[in-house]
């Protein structure tokens, strides 16, 4: 019977092995996350004057590191997982996607929290799950699923696993990282998603990631809040997609100059200017934000009105400086301090669920996902009475955010990283491959999706003067390259 092959069971053994393993590696990084943050937290308790030094040394530290020995580490994870979904090039998704890279990023990520950079463990762990399951890719383990298939799944295990949302992880899987690609529903994704989250409740307990969070808005009078912060949260989620999108592409100026020409001085200058905000702030923009908006969520602290432009700011200083961390979960901090202070302009309603709308408002902003930032949003607060208002504020929201930028910023990051990628692979090639021999551009389809066909080439005005009317058109003695 073929459900009895031996071949098939190795094949279903192998990819529950890799699995796990993404799931255990997953927890750990949670944990010395927490770890890291606190260790920075009780450090500055002694001295607070010792995150000026502390700061711009690990900055510098991170930055060397990812640039001297472990490329392909820097950001946050998830462009990488995309572009590597989208490459057929198997030495671009080595590039990518790697045991090496994998490791690396934890450590770095660990590091940069411990410098008490403002960046998030969720996006590096979509890389390291994508690089757990494109371990066992290729004919020779036998063909177990399509590669594309397997960075997909472990991409959701790795967002299962970090935020102990299951569901989360399969709708991330679908909208995120299929945007661009046929999404295949198989055993392989449900496999991968399944025990990555149950990993996570077997180590961590049945816990939710915000805690118990019962609170609800009423209708119709709900309304208003769920169409003000779902405006608020994309107009704001659209224009820090653009700023991070356009820093991206390299900073204006004598900074942008300084920071190509010194890249590691650079990071140490971010490093300072993090550590200045975050003294200036009485510390309330270290790390991720998950202690600030939890305790906002809980009402044991109020966050400030410039808590939301404080946090963002430090967001992007740690991209700007190319260490490796996420903005994933710093996002949603953002998204809380939105909601505090639309909660000052509602004086009737309560801050808890308005909070909660400001968080997957600004969410849905950034990735124009409202499926998954919604269902993530539900399962991190364990509050299904919010589904319906979590639900119109994500729709809104991308709507809004769409308005002011036209592509995610996840998808233009992958975009801009598969290019350049694909430009320095086929610059290595040598000899040249003769045209017909090339392999077709992997971002043809993409290209054309998002910036549309190229134009045809205008024909010079000089040329087309000079041109008799009448004249035969020219022959080109030039060897036919189709021969």
């Amino acid at each position: 019977m073929p459900w009895l092959s031996p071949g098939r069971w190795r094949k279903r053994l192998m990819l529950l092995g890799v699995t796990l393993l993404a799931g255990i590696t997953a927890i750990v990084f949670a944990i010395g996350a927490d770890m890291a943050i606190e260790a920075h937290r009780e450090t500055l308790h002694i001295a607070w004057w010792s995150s000026l030094i502390i700061a711009p040394a690990g900055f510098a530290l991170i930055s060397w590191l990812t640039r001297r020995y472990f490329p392909g580490t820097e950001g946050s994870g998830i462009p990488q997982a995309i572009a590597a979904s989208l490459t057929d090039d198997p030495r671009i998704r080595r590039r990518l996607l790697s045991f090496r890279i994998a490791m690396a990023k934890i450590g770095l990520t660990l590091l940069g929290l411990l410098a008490g950079a403002s960046i998030g463990r969720e996006g590096p762990s979509v890389q390291v799950g994508a690089s757990m399951l494109n371990m066992v890719a290729g004919k020779k383990h036998g063909r177990i699923a399509p590669t594309s298939d397997l960075i997909v799944s472990g991409g959701g295990a790795g967002v299962a696993a970090a935020f102990n949302t299951p569901l989360g992880g399969i709708m991330f899987a679908i909208e995120e990282l299929s945007r661009h690609r046929a999404f295949r529903a198989n055993s392989t994704t449900l496999i991968a998603v399944i025990f990555a989250g149950l990993m996570s409740v077997a180590i961590l307990g049945n816990y939710t990631y915000f805690g118990r969070t019962p609170a609800a808005v009423s209708w119709p009078d709900g309304l208003w809040p769920v169409l003000i912060c779902g405006a608020a949260g994309g107009l704001l989620g659209g224009l820090f997609t653009r700023l991070l999108i356009a820093s991206s592409h390299g900073l204006p100026g004598r900074m942008g100059e300084f920071a190509r020409t010194y890249p590691v001085r650079f990071a140490a200058v971010c490093g300072l200017m993090t550590a200045l905000v975050g003294i200036t702030s009485d510390g309330l923009t270290w790390g991720t934000g998950y202690a600030e908006s939890k305790a906002a969520l809980e009402g044991s602290s109020v966050l400030p009105i410039y808590f939301m432009f404080a946090k963002a700011l430090v967001i992007w200083i740690a991209f700007i400086s190319g260490i490796p961390g996420g903005v994933f979960a710093p996002s949603l901090a953002v998204g809380a301090g939105i909601g505090a202070n639309i909660a000052l302009l509602l004086p009737g309603e309560q801050s808890s669920p308005i909070l909660i709308l400001g968080m997957v408002a600004f969410l849905a902003g950034i990735t124009q996902s409202p499926i998954t930032s919604f269902v993530i949003v539900m399962e991190m607060t364990n509050n299904h009475q919010m589904l319906l208002p979590l639900m119109g504020a994500a729709v809104v929201a991308q709507g809004f955010a769409r308005s002011v930028a036209p592509v995610p910023l996840y998808d233009s990051l992958a975009i801009d990283l598969l290019r350049r990628l694909t430009r320095e692979q086929r610059a290595m090639s040598a000899p040249p491959d003769p045209p017909e021999t090339l392999l077709p551009d992997p971002l043809e389809a993409l290209k054309k999706e998002v910036m549309g066909p190229p134009a045809p080439p205008a024909r010079p005005i000089a040329e087309a003067a000079e041109a008799p009317k009448d004249a035969a058109p020219a022959t080109s003695h030039k060897p036919d390259d189709t021969t």
